[in-house]
Order: structure tokens, then sequence, then C-alpha cells
């Protein structure tokens, strides 16, 4: 194995079948919020915890500047087909802009 599946031993996944599952009952149950919220898990499944990590890494305030989270956002799209995850970063990257929210370098 490698270092990060030792590091990760144990763990459990998810797969994006169960969780779009889970999304239709809760849409069914008029939980809407819930539901989008397991749609974006569903998306997340694709990209590596090294990379979903890096990635929350930047999108905490003042650790990236806009071209960063732009980037991401691009990447989340076109690299795992994951266009809300997509849309979530450009509108938070909209945010810290009027926010004064990104690094100061």
């Amino acid at each position: 194995m490698n270092e990060i599946q030792d590091e990760h031993e144990g763990e459990f996944q998810i797969s994006p079948q169960t969780l779009h599952a889970q999304a239709r009952t809760a849409r069914e149950a008029g939980y809407t919020q819930l539901a989008e919220n397991f749609e974006r898990a569903a998306e997340l499944t694709a990209v590596p915890a090294p990379e979903l990590l890096r990635m929350y890494e930047l999108l905490r305030p003042g650790r990236s500047s806009q071209e960063e989270l732009l980037a991401v956002a691009d990447e989340l799209e076109q690299r795992y087909n994951a266009r809300i995850n997509a849309t979530f970063v450009r509108e938070a990257a909209a945010v810290y802009l009027e926010r004064s929210l990104f690094r100061k370098d």
C-alpha cells in the first residue's frame, strides 16, 4: 500500500450512487437543502482526499487569492465533473471579494 492508503486505512467510503439515492429520498420528503448537500457530497467522491483537503484549505478565509479559488472551481468542474461544487466555489470567491477575505499579499 502507498503512504496515503496506510494513513487512511480503516476509513469508510460511500458511493456516489448511495448519496444520489439519499438525495432523492430527502427531496421526496421535502428536505431540499439536505438533498442538495447529498448531491454535492456525491460529486466530491471523485476527488482524492489529499486534493479535497488542499481545496478545503484554500477555501478558508485569508488562505487564497481570487485566482486560486477560481482555479479550484475550474479544476472541480473540468477534472472531476463536480459542477455543483464548482459553482459553490465561484460563489464563495465572489463573497470573498465583496468582504475582502482573500489573502493579503
